[in-house]
């Protein structure tokens, strides 16, 4: 059903034009092509799209109205001692992150009321806005008596719990994107004045503090700030922010200041925290060049592939601090794999592939896509998980008290993250270098990209993950030399992961064809891109052909947890064996040595999936003897699990009698 926006009842302001200093600054050596230039019409993803558009983005902004978050900017506005400053200190968060999500959509599926309702919500942020830009609603609706959270004056509490750093990060990231869909400048001043505020009282300078964030995310923002506008301040602040992390009062491994960052080697401490911060360093290593940087973030995401990275991309492996276990430390039912890490996680690989152009970053990036992100939503988007873990007996309330998805929570960072992560998809299928189109994801859309200073549009065809067959019709103004570098995803070159951390247990040997206009044409990949250098013109087709079928993955055997045990996967998407399927204990299955696999289609189940199925033998004690009985195994896509109720779900299954939990 369509939502019908209710104005918030202020005055809508006229937005400034832009002026002569915002203009965009040298970036990252490839460029993205931007969401504002894709139009994705896919199935699989235009009914996430769908739904993120219909139900997650009008239930995050009823939920700002309902819990308060809108009145926190209307206090503010009007500063009384009589506030009671409740709920948590980034509470402001979750209404930048719907702007930035329901931004966006719109430009997707232009929406006039959402627009009119977005300015006025923006009135209420304008109008919260303190003289010199502080925008904080924690302690300006009461300064005398703020949030507990935050500290007597500003920025006192940054680095434990006040999240001022955190809710500019989330400002600007929001404004940018309302910017870029929308044009408009009401969004992108409030955070262009917050973030002046924040320069003019923090750094290394006589009269200022030296501060760090406490929860990171405003250093990729500020990186942004520095693209979108041109000012080197911003960069500037970015770079000081990482510069100082370890050299304040914290030292801690929890917020990743146990030692400066270019001397990490490690991700350690609460996931999320980490993995902004990752990113952020991959921002400022792009855009200053620093080699420090580079070869510390490279050495950061080596050791996350290698011993800290679940099978579905998921990161993040304790309950306790949200956080990275010790390398090869990967739990299946205690597993937490925030959804806003596995957010994370793709916009950190993003980074490092418009750093590096290796296709690999994109091997993880699609992982984690399809699998333990997606998962984090409900398939009609109106539900979530803030952990995502392996395996479930349907009685561990791993889900913030339940073992299901909810409709919100207090601390409501994935909601949120959700509302806005999932409409941005378009802008990480293309990018573009020089001469060379990066064809990175695939999925059904049309695009129009700049080549060189030419006008290119691309039509992308396929019923991937399903399938891959993939055709890309490419559609120059005129007959144009360039390159298209064509993603050979890792499973289709026998790889699981680049690393060691997780291998094919087959004997299957996959492959995959490209030709050009009905004929093959070969190519030495180089960083897993297969290039097609030649004079385009209107008509051209290229046709991808990824081999797809069943694969039977193992563990690295320091991984303890998945010892004995494997799991399956079919091109980029992980699956679980989950109770609604099977009418035995899954638990207590154990599979054969070299398992036959069949691929079912099940267009009736859960939105369209493929289903796998095998032949398997459930074990159990009768009379005191062990038994066990031929059964079929059935396995869903690892995303769509907990849609039919609670009950067993397990991605990796046994295969060696040690690893049986046995059945009644």
């Amino acid at each position: 059903m369509r939502t019908m926006y209710k104005l918030i009842p202020f005055l809508l302001l006229a937005a400034p034009a832009l002026t002569a200093q915002d203009k965009n600054a040298a970036g990252y050596p490839i460029t993205p092509v931007p969401f504002t230039s894709v139009k994705v019409n896919d199935h699989f993803w235009g009914q996430r799209l769908k739904a993120s558009r219909e139900v997650t983005i009008p239930l995050a902004f009823r939920k700002c109205e309902e819990t308060g978050r809108y009145d926190n900017f209307v206090k503010a506005a009007h500063p009384s001692e009589s506030y009671k400053v409740e709920g948590y200190s980034f509470d402001d968060t979750d209404v930048y992150k719907t702007i930035e999500g329901a931004s966006y959509s719109m430009q997707t599926y232009p929406d006039k009321k959402l627009d009119r309702y977005m300015d006025s919500v923006l009135v209420l942020v304008a109008a919260a806005q303190e003289p010199d830009g502080y925008l904080y609603t924690a302690r300006t609706m009461n300064p005398l008596h703020p949030h507990e959270w935050a500290g007597s004056k500003r920025w006192e509490k940054e680095e434990i719990l006040s999240h001022e750093f955190y809710n500019l990060g989330h400002m600007i990231e929001g404004a940018i994107a309302h910017y870029q869909a929308t044009g408009k400048r009401n969004f992108l001043d409030i955070a262009i004045k917050y973030a002046d505020c924040v320069e003019r009282e923090i750094g290394d300078a006589p009269g200022k503090e030296i501060r760090v964030p406490g929860h990171q995310i405003a250093e990729m923002a500020l990186a942004k700030l520095y693209l979108v506008t041109g000012r080197q301040k911003y960069l500037d602040l970015a770079k000081f922010f990482l510069d100082k992390r370890g050299y304040t009062s914290r030292k801690d491994e929890y917020s990743q200041a146990h030692k400066p960052v270019v001397e990490q080697d490690e991700a350690v401490g609460h996931a999320v925290r980490a993995v902004y911060m990752y990113s952020g360093m991959a921002d400022v290593a792009a855009l200053t060049g620093d080699p420090a940087y580079i070869r510390a973030i490279d050495k950061i995401w080596d050791n996350v592939v290698s011993k800290k990275l679940y099978i579905t991309g998921g990161i993040g492996a304790l309950h306790h601090g949200e956080a990275f276990g010790k390398n090869y430390e990967l739990p299946n039912p205690t597993a937490y794999n925030e959804t806003c890490a596995a957010i994370a996680n793709v916009y950190w690989n993003h980074r490092l592939f418009l750093l590096h152009g290796d296709a690999k970053y994109y091997d993880v990036l699609e992982r984690t896509l399809y699998n333990g992100l997606i998962s984090g939503v409900a398939l009609d988007g109106g539900t979530f998980f803030y952990p995502n873990p392996l395996e479930s007996d349907g009685k561990y309330k791993f889900s913030q008290g339940a073992c299901h998805r909810q409709d919100w929570f207090g601390c409501a960072c994935c909601p949120s993250n959700l509302s806005r992560f999932i409409p941005s998809l378009p802008g990480y299928i293309y990018a573009v270098k020089d001469n060379s189109i990066y064809v990175n994801l695939f999925m059904g859309n049309t695009a129009q990209l700049e080549v060189n200073g030419k006008k290119v549009n691309l039509r992308q065809v396929t019923e991937y993950p399903w399938n891959g067959d993939i055709r890309v019709e490419v559609d120059p103004e005129a007959r144009q030399a360039m390159a298209l570098k064509f993603r050979i995803p890792g499973w289709a070159q026998n790889r699981v992961l680049p690393s060691d951390l997780y291998t094919f247990a087959d004997q299957k040997q996959a492959g995959y064809t490209v030709q050009v206009n009905g004929k093959p044409v070969k190519s030495e990949l180089k960083n897993g891109y297969f290039t097609v250098d030649r004079t385009w013109k209107k008509g051209d087709k290229v046709t991808l052909h990824f081999d797809m079928q069943p694969r039977v993955v193992k563990a690295h055997e320091k991984v303890e947890a998945d010892q004995g045990r494997v799991s399956f996967e079919r091109g980029p998407v992980v699956y679980c064996a989950e109770w609604p399927d099977n009418n035995f204990t899954i638990s207590s299955v154990v599979l054969p040595e070299n398992p036959a696999v069949e691929v079912i289609d099940r267009s009736d189940l859960l939105n369209g999936i493929k289903q796998l199925r095998t032949g398997a033998q459930s074990l159990f004690m009768e009379n005191g003897s062990l038994q066990a009985k031929n059964v079929q195994l059935t396995l869903i896509p690892y995303y769509a699990w907990s849609h039919r109720g609670d009950g067993q779900m397990a991605v990796w299954l046994a295969q060696d009698l040690s690893a049986v939990k046995l059945g009644k």
